[in-house]
């Protein structure tokens, strides 16, 4: 975050684990979310729906939500993608 100039509003502790319940609060105070999982990129239009689809794209494996996760206005950003992270904040 700090080699794009991110400044950062709130961190949580990785012993915090976020669930499926922390992702839809954030789903709600959103319109749209960017999940990142190495080259692949989905974009979800939360506006109209919560989809399921989207809510797996937040959570990994474990079912804990991915990292980093980043609440920018009414967008998020799930997971890390440098081209995508550069065009965004570089």
């Amino acid at each position: 975050m700090e080699a794009n100039n991110i400044s950062i509003k709130e961190t949580a502790l990785a012993s915090k684990k976020l669930q499926s319940a922390d992702c839809q609060t954030l789903m709600g105070s959103a319109n749209k979310l960017i999940a990142l999982k190495g080259k692949k990129i989905s974009e979800f239009d939360l506006k109209s729906e919560q989809s399921p689809l989207a809510l797996a794209a937040m959570l990994g494996p474990t079912g804990n939500m991915r990292a980093p996760t980043l609440q920018i206005g009414k967008t998020l950003i799930v997971g890390f993608n440098e081209e995508v992270f550069a065009s965004q904040f570089g």
